[in-house]
């Protein structure tokens, strides 16, 4: 049995232009990563009780607790509302970085990045 060889394909010019593009979406997701890195995101929870800031790194820039949440005899519903908040905005996180990387690579999938 003969292998076909395809009769439209262009050899090295076809594989160059696949190096630029891969080179060009390799230079894109740096961008995009250093852009995340430093993107504040914020989640609020129990009706603006408890709001936590991280960067895109995941680093907890700031958390602010109102005052009338803070109950010496509710600590664990503090601690719920710390936790929900700290899950929100990592789930915000990892949102945007997976939205904006699926638009840089047209949905293709690439293990070992995200």
């Amino acid at each position: 049995m003969k292998a076909r060889i395809p009769q439209n394909m262009s050899g090295p010019k076809n594989m160059n232009q696949m190096i630029r593009q891969a080179q060009k979406m390799q230079e894109d997701m740096a961008a995009f990563q250093s852009e995340m890195e430093e993107k504040e995101f914020t989640a609020s929870v129990g009706g603006g009780a408890v709001e936590i800031t991280m960067n895109g790194k995941r680093v907890v820039k700031n958390i602010t607790i109102k005052p009338e949440v803070v109950d010496p005899d509710d600590i664990e519903m503090l601690e719920d509302l710390i936790a929900s908040a700290v899950n929100e905005v990592i789930t915000n996180i990892e949102t945007e970085s997976n939205d904006g990387m699926d638009k840089i690579t047209g949905g293709m999938s690439m293990p070992g990045l995200f």
